[in-house]
């Protein structure tokens, strides 16, 4: 008999794996058949110019967003609308299939080929898809579904992310493309894992201020388009309706300018954007004057009005300032501040700015005009709405009109563009040439 000593355990990474067996055999990247990952149109064009073109076969996406905002609303119009290319099946653990039904007839979404299945059970949904065989999958929402063999109560971590995994591989293995619901939390983020936005390749966010028409479909994450474009949509009695064009909701209809209103330009997303923004100023007898923003960075108000009161000499201390935008709309670039001064200082000494201009840039600490990006897009983009002169920062250079927003229809005349240093000048070159209101 010969002691020796057992061989220590190599460490959990060091091990070895033996291959097993492939599933498919891996071919150089020139044979791949890319024309099973083409996107399909969804129907609705605002949603595909945010999605890239459409929907990508077994793709997985995830759409969240506050309740009551209309996402229920619009799945179920793309699904409609999916609905005559294949089989989409809508599964929804939050309502019941008549409620659901009653939704779709206020709206007009009703098709053959469009399946309602009221589930909250994991097995029960993916037989629901084995009988089915959809294109499209719509689970309204993740986290109401149960995963019997997950630890937790639905909507918990664990339970999510078993959900979201075991419906990402039903995508894969089917090529069915695959939207989740997602709730959020009061801060606004996504609710659930973080776990859950890796797992999925795309993934949306459904906006709106409940009091508002206005909806908007921003991208945050996708693998097959842009993330930087917005879908804009109106949220009505009958459904959703994409506005191709929505600068009217955020504009005054008035045939008369007012003191103490501004238009300006916002990009949003690859999209120029008209907002008119208005302020109101009045005397008040606190010791701290009101300063109250909506739809406007409360910060940035206070340090505009710092700056008009110390750099262009406009008696405000003991005044109340009062800004807001039109529609609903939020602006939080700097590109608007230029249009929130020309305001406060536009109703302060009671001048209107006329109503064929527009102002854009960003207002300094030092009461300059700061240069801003996508200019000429929004310069173009004015210009094709009627508005003939633009107050834009010094040194902006040539602004000629931008492919992305020029319109063949557009007005001819040309945009006179005034270029502006600081903030003073910016306020004679609005308010100088102004009659005061009945003179």
């Amino acid at each position: 008999m010969q002691e020796a000593g057992a061989a220590a355990p190599a460490p959990a990474g060091l091990r070895r794996v033996l291959a097993g067996p492939v599933s498919t055999p891996a071919v150089p990247i020139g044979q791949v058949d890319a024309t099973t990952a083409m996107a399909r149109p969804t129907g609705l064009d605002e949603l595909d110019r945010v999605l890239g073109g459409g929907l990508v076969p077994g793709a997985v996406l995830l759409l969240a967003g506050e309740p009551g905002v209309g996402k229920s609303t619009l799945l179920l119009e793309a699904g409609a609308q999916a609905a005559r290319a294949g089989p989409v099946l809508y599964v929804t653990g939050e309502e019941s299939a008549g409620q659901v039904r009653l939704r779709a007839d206020r709206i007009g979404a009703v098709h053959a080929d469009l399946f309602l299945a009221a589930e909250s059970d994991l097995p029960a949904l993916l037989g629901h898809v084995d009988a089915v065989e959809p294109r499209l999958l719509i689970v309204d929402s993740v986290q109401t579904i149960a995963a019997p063999d997950a630890e937790g109560t639905p909507g918990g971590v664990t339970q999510v992310r078993a959900v979201a995994s075991a419906l990402a591989a039903a995508a894969r293995e089917r090529m069915m493309t695959t939207v989740l619901v997602g709730h959020v939390t009061k801060d606004g983020a996504i609710a659930g894992p973080r776990a859950l936005e890796h797992l999925v390749d795309v993934v949306l966010h459904f906006e709106g201020d409940r009091h508002s028409q206005l909806r908007m479909v921003r991208s945050v994450k996708n693998r097959y388009g842009p993330t930087d474009e917005i879908g804009c949509f109106d949220l009505g009695e009958y459904g959703l309706i994409g506005l191709p064009d929505p600068s009217c909701l955020f504009l005054s209809q008035r045939s008369e300018p007012v003191p103490g209103t501004c238009v300006t330009v916002a990009i949003e997303g690859r999209r120029a954007l008209l907002a008119e923004v208005q302020a109101l100023v009045g005397y008040t007898q606190a010791e701290i004057p009101r300063r109250v923003a909506s739809g406007l960075d409360a910060a940035r108000l206070g340090m505009l009005v710092a700056v008009l009161r110390r750099r262009t000499g406009l008696k405000l201390s003991g005044q109340e300032i009062y800004a807001a935008t039109v529609g609903g709309v939020r602006l939080t670039e700097p590109a608007v501040d230029l249009a929130v001064a020309l305001a406060i200082a536009s109703t302060s000494v009671d001048l209107s700015v006329p109503a064929d201009v527009v102002a854009i840039g960003e207002v300094g600490l030092a009461g300059e005009i700061r240069r801003v990006p996508g200019l000429s897009r929004r310069v173009a983009e004015a210009g094709r709405l009627g508005f003939r002169r633009a107050i834009v920062p010094a040194a902006s250079g040539a602004l000629p009109p931008s492919p992305d927003s020029a319109d063949q229809d557009a007005p001819g005349e040309p945009m006179e563009i005034r270029e502006v240093a600081d903030v003073t000048t910016a306020i004679a070159v609005a308010l100088g040439e102004c009659p005061r209101p009945g003179d």
